[in-house]
């Protein structure tokens, strides 16, 4: 836990509210905080026109304007905190992965300039969540909340990574947490649709909190301290996360799930809440079985 947090800085004020909630959980964490600009020379300049290494200068100078004010950002978080500095000529992606190696979590704003722009939208956001080695935090909404954490639980040892990390994280900040478990019969709910029997769902629902059980099971012990809300709803997991997502200090989530894909671990509720959350969203990357 004394990896630093690394932070993507690229001069967007999304980037720079990234880097004031890296700097008070560093505080709090007592860790390093590492400022990172990765930028690339464009292709296709015209030969003649507009000399590359005049280019490759002005994207090194404006890299060090945007750590600088990055570094004056976080130091008005903490005056104790000396933040590293990183500047960098290479592919985003690739670049934050190499990060995330040694670093406690990579923390993004939700949009960007320059290198940044359009990371946390489609399929690279994806790309991204699924192949860092840490978790991996995007900054949204404006104002930081004093809720509880929320965790989405699907129901296989998949989220046990995420649930983890967000009873660690209820712990770290005295706060509750909010185990969300939601589960729908999309087949039954077609057959019975304009039924004059109204269904009995109560099996299923008392299985989803069997289920939400076995997988909260050992974590409350190793925590006593985090007071924990469990919550069953017949939902789809996108719209109930961003429901309790509302009134939460942060949600977490895992890159794999039921249904998951290989290539696109995310899922599309996890890609829905890097979207429209209202507070900020941890996706933790959950290791494959040896046998996928």
């Amino acid at each position: 836990m004394k990896y630093p947090i690394v932070v993507g800085v690229d001069g967007s004020p999304s980037a720079l509210q990234a880097v004031r909630w890296a700097a008070e959980e560093a505080k709090r964490r007592g860790v390093p905080l590492r400022l990172v600009n990765v930028y690339s020379t464009p292709i296709g300049l015209p030969g003649g026109i507009v000399e590359p290494a005049v280019v490759q200068k002005a994207l090194n100078d404006q890299g060090k304007l945007w750590l600088n004010e990055a570094r004056q950002v976080a130091h008005e978080v903490s005056g104790e905190l000396r933040p590293q500095l990183v500047l960098m000529t290479a592919s985003v992606v690739p670049a934050l992965v190499k990060e995330s190696l040694n670093a406690s979590l990579l923390v993004l704003g939700t949009r960007g300039l320059g290198g940044f722009t359009g990371l946390l939208i489609g399929s690279t956001a994806v790309l991204l969540a699924g192949r860092v080695h840490c978790p991996m935090v995007v900054v949204r909404g404006t104002e930081p909340v004093q809720g509880p954490v929320v965790v989405g639980v699907d129901g296989t040892p998949k989220s046990e990574a995420a649930v983890a990390f967000a009873f660690a994280e209820a712990s770290l900040h005295g706060t509750d947490l909010v185990a969300v478990h939601t589960w729908a019969d999309t087949a039954v709910d077609t057959v019975l649709l304009g039924h004059p029997e109204p269904p009995d769902f109560e099996p299923a629902q008392q299985r989803a909190y069997e289920t939400l059980a076995e997988r909260l099971a050992g974590w409350q012990e190793k925590y006593p301290d985090v007071h924990v809300a469990r919550e069953v709803v017949r939902d789809h997991p996108s719209r109930a996360l961003l429901r309790y997502a509302g009134k939460a200090r942060l949600v977490v989530v895992g890159t794999r799930g039921r249904g998951g894909f290989q290539g696109l671990v995310l899922g599309s509720t996890g890609q829905h809440l890097l979207h429209h959350a209202p507070c900020p969203v941890v996706v933790v990357h959950t290791e494959p079985d040896h046998q996928e």
